[in-house]
């Protein structure tokens, strides 16, 4: 039997957990640089408000209407969550943290526990410890669990967790989830399977194994039908460490010169690799691409995307950066205005073994390099993210007082709420 646990609108229940007073309010939460609505509270889904609203349209749509809002704050959001996850660990004999709002739980030797009384036990108790609502899904596969916590978030009479262990709750299910909710069904193949006729889940399950093949040919569609139909066959391994990762960022504002562009791309390099070492696992590969703004279409086009390989396998933040820098200068032309960047590390294995390659880092560069990561890991991860950086990350314009801003124009977040868990200059003060 497998679980997933899925925390009810992430971020704003985040923003709401030191902030009681928007229970019952409309409350959305905005994209990087406060472009537009990536997360909304149920009054706020009433409204009528879209994810993916640009933020200066909502004043435009709801004149009348009190809407809160925050910018992304992914530092609450992140440790938040890792408190729940924290929670699950210790009610689940196994569990795997899928994305940042969901945790997948493997309930072996449980067959003699009353599952839906558990999984209503847990969702009270993360309420209680930790604030935040989740909804539970439990069934013999992950895409079955999957649908059953859309089912429990979706219906009350469920009390936060839904079963689907028998035949007819499946097909039930099925009948109900449109086919472009399915995980696993991107929108290219939900626009796909719509002019076929299949407008449900049960619609596309009730095809036949070899129709699926010949259609689509591709394995991981094929295994999704079969979890439709109530088989297990999504390796556990293939959800256990990304084969990818990318941070981009829309810049705040136009930026053009060189020096701009490298402290935000040396800042994304970082970024990757530290969720290389949160994973335990090294890349080989360093790309970087630009991109002006096309809906800007009095000015110069431009886009470019190119990589490079390491030739020693790397999680360390200094020589990724020094990757992407280069891979920056090569593509970087003076003449346009980029809107856009971001670097993506592919390659991936685990950190060890690592083979070196003989004219590359020796062994004692390679622990300095470990050693050095791991001190400034623990230090933001005490003080606050990005507390400690390397040289390249800092911006060095000047603030309002003339004083230089080392983030200035990272990322514009005029409605950041503050972090009362990580950061002590944030700590609550009690009347």
């Amino acid at each position: 039997m497998y679980g997933i646990v899925d925390c009810d609108n992430c971020y704003v229940s985040c923003e709401k957990v030191f902030r009681p007073d928007l229970e019952g309010k409309c409350v959305v939460v905005l994209s990087n640089n406060d472009g537009c609505v990536v997360a909304r509270s149920n009054e706020a889904k009433a409204l009528g408000i879209k994810e993916g609203t640009p933020y200066f349209q909502l004043a435009q749509q709801f004149p009348n209407q009190k809407i809160a809002v925050f910018s992304s704050n992914y530092e609450l959001y992140g440790e938040l969550t890792a408190r729940v996850v924290s929670i699950i660990s210790q009610e689940a004999p196994r569990y795997f943290r899928y994305s940042i709002d969901e945790c997948f739980v493997y309930l072996d030797g449980m067959e003699n526990i009353d599952l839906q009384k558990w999984g209503e036990n847990l969702h009270k108790r993360i309420k209680k410890s930790v604030g935040m609502p989740v909804s539970i899904g439990l069934a013999p596969n992950k895409t079955l669990a999957k649908i059953a916590s859309k089912l429990a978030k979706k219906f009350k009479e469920y009390k936060h967790c839904c079963i689907i262990d028998e035949d007819y709750k499946r097909i039930a299910a099925l009948k109900w989830l449109p086919i472009e909710d399915v995980w696993g069904i991107g929108r290219r193949y939900a626009e796909k399977l719509h002019s076929l006729g299949c407008r449900t889940a049960f619609d596309f399950a009730e095809h036949h194994k070899d129709w699926v093949r010949g259609t689509f040919n591709n394995i991981n569609i094929v295994r999704t039908w079969q979890e439709l139909n109530g088989e297990d066959c999504v390796p556990n391994e293939e959800l256990a460490k990304k084969k990818s990762i990318c941070t981009s960022r829309s810049f705040n504002g136009m930026v053009g010169d060189f020096e701009t562009l490298r402290t935000h791309i040396a800042n994304y390099a970082s970024r990757c690799a530290e969720k290389l070492r949160k994973q335990d696992t090294v890349a080989s590969i360093v790309g970087v691409f630009l991109s002006t703004n096309p809906f800007r279409e009095d000015l110069l086009q431009y886009w470019n995307f190119q990589e490079t390989r390491l030739l020693t396998p790397t999680n360390s933040a200094t020589p990724i950066v020094q990757a992407a820098t280069d891979v920056l200068r090569a593509i970087y032309r003076k003449d346009y205005l980029y809107k856009r960047g971001g670097v993506i590390v592919t390659g991936i294995s685990p950190s060890s073994p690592i083979q070196q390659d003989l004219f590359d880092m020796n062994a004692e560069q390679i622990e300095k390099f470990k050693k050095l990561d791991k001190v400034i890991d623990r230090i933001n991860r005490c003080y606050g993210s990005e507390t400690i950086v390397i040289g390249s990350q800092q911006y060095t314009q000047k603030d309002g007082r003339g004083k230089a801003d080392v983030f200035a124009n990272a990322i514009k977040h005029d409605f950041k709420s503050k972090n009362p868990t990580t950061r002590w200059s944030d700590i609550i003060r009690l009347k």
